[in-house]
């Protein structure tokens, strides 16, 4: 497989920022290798085409480069960095957002018989792949719009759709076509991901954020299990964590408050889960988050880890 003209099109359009002109496509160019960062994954297709990544969700690992790409249906906590970048050669790669009606729109046009049947489980929220040459065309000639910008109204769409497609009716296409399916377990756990990150804050029994789902207790805790890596405790508690680490960025004198705000109640076991968690306490990582501030913000806000391909 060959990437060298998508190398030379993310090398000539790649912004700080990583977005493009082209609405929910993201490209990126990383110069040396990251420390392992804390972000949200957002419902995206990221595919590598130079250097390597690792991310890290639950106690799962996944680790891709040059030509494999990663699919992640459900906004999930996780912790991402490169592995694999220099300035002599660095990370380069692209990302898509994927929107569940798109994928629902397309899933109603096909013929009977273009998809396998559904699985009745849910499967994992993520998985990496090497990525098809179909799918490596249709990407270049998206990005190739970037340099003929009159074009992108009409074409990219159409583009985006195809690359859809290719990854509906491809390797990790179960992963996707549950995204479309307002009655897919994974639809279901998804609804309760929402709620927990909404009300994150607060306590809550197990058993209503099923009964929200709509689903039994012990099909809820394994679908949520199978899709997030943790159980729905953990996930809480991953959310907090995050969140209060982007709070320390900007109030690094007011650790016990951050605490609160996020919602432990008691300030030792706030320290000692963060420190589990990031590696150091929180008075200690928020002296380090003010010294660099403006590059946390950036490195966890967008694009994260899985967002940023």
């Amino acid at each position: 497989m060959c990437l060298d003209e998508l190398n030379e099109l993310i090398t000539r359009h790649a912004r700080s920022d990583g977005t493009t002109a082209i609405d929910g496509v993201l490209i990126s160019k990383v110069e040396q290798p990251t420390p392992p960062s804390p972000s949200m994954s957002g419902s995206v297709l990221a595919l590598i085409t130079q250097g390597a990544k690792r991310i890290a969700l639950g106690d799962r690992v996944y680790d891709y480069g040059a030509g494999q790409y990663l699919i992640a249906s459900v906004d999930l906590p996780i912790t991402g960095h490169f592995t694999e970048a220099g300035p002599e050669r660095p990370a380069m790669g692209f990302g898509l957002t994927l929107h569940p009606a798109a994928v629902a729109e397309l899933l109603l046009q096909a013929a009977p018989g273009d998809l396998p049947p559904a699985g009745g489980n849910a499967p994992s929220s993520m998985a990496v792949s090497d990525a098809p040459a179909e799918l490596v065309d249709a990407v270049i000639r998206l990005l190739r719009l970037l340099d003929r910008p009159r074009d992108i109204t009409v074409l990219a769409p159409l583009i985006k759709r195809e690359i859809l497609w290719r990854l509906i009716t491809g390797e990790q296409g179960a992963i996707v076509r549950q995204l479309g399916l307002a009655d897919s377990s994974l639809t279901h756990i998804a609804r309760a991901v929402q709620w927990i990150r909404d009300h994150y804050t607060q306590s809550f029994r197990v058993e209503d954020v099923a009964q929200l789902a709509g689903m039994s207790v012990s099909a809820f805790y394994r679908n949520f299990q199978a899709v997030t890596a943790m159980s729905p405790i953990q996930f809480q508690k991953q959310i907090r964590l995050q969140e209060a680490r982007l709070l320390l960025a900007t109030h690094p004198n007011d650790v016990t408050g951050v605490g609160i705000r996020v919602g432990y109640d008691s300030p030792s076991q706030f320290s000692r889960e963060y420190r589990r968690q990031f590696g150091v306490p929180p008075s200690q990582d928020a002296t380090r988050l003010r010294a660099s501030a403006a590059d946390h913000v950036a490195t966890t806000r967008w694009p994260s880890a899985a967002r940023r391909p």
